[in-house]
């Protein structure tokens, strides 16, 4: 399955107000697909304007190539957003019991915590040092997507 059917899948779905846990049972059963809850959750975080412009567009298709010209419009975002950054995701080449990942983050507001991602695809901080901002979480979630993603 390639990105793009998996992303009309789930837009699709989430038009319908499908719970994100059935979408993920769906694409298993159906589609043979498996993605972790977490990797789900932050496609259908990405997808919220193109759900958006499907509800007002009459075919998914020009939803499509508007979702792929927000992407690079996002893609040149990150790379300024990169270097204003300043985040800091450190994943830990020892998984804790329990974990599939687990590392440390330094959020640019000066806070800093541990973090976990369990095996139900569920993020978890722990001591934490300060209180990071909401802002920081974003930047957080961006920046372990990506650690993740070339990481593992």
């Amino acid at each position: 399955m390639t990105q793009n059917e998996l992303k009309a899948i789930v837009a699709a779905e989430l038009k319908k107000r499908t719970p994100l846990s059935d979408i993920q049972k769906l694409l298993a059963d159906d589609h043979n697909y498996k993605m972790t809850f977490l990797d789900l959750r932050i496609l259908a975080s990405e997808l919220e304007e193109v759900i958006e412009s499907i509800a007002n567009e009459d075919s998914a298709a020009e939803a499509l190539a508007k979702e792929e010209q927000l992407k690079a419009k996002e893609a040149e975002d990150s790379v300024e957003t990169a270097l204003e950054s300043k985040t800091i995701v450190e994943i830990s080449k020892l998984a804790r019991p329990g974990s599939i990942a687990n590392g440390t983050v330094k959020f640019a507001s000066g806070a800093s915590a541990e973090w976990v991602l369990d095996h139900y695809g569920r993020l978890g901080l722990d001591k934490s040092q300060g209180k990071p901002t909401e802002n920081d979480l974003k930047e957080f979630q961006a920046e372990l997507q990506k650690a993740l993603s070339h990481g593992m």
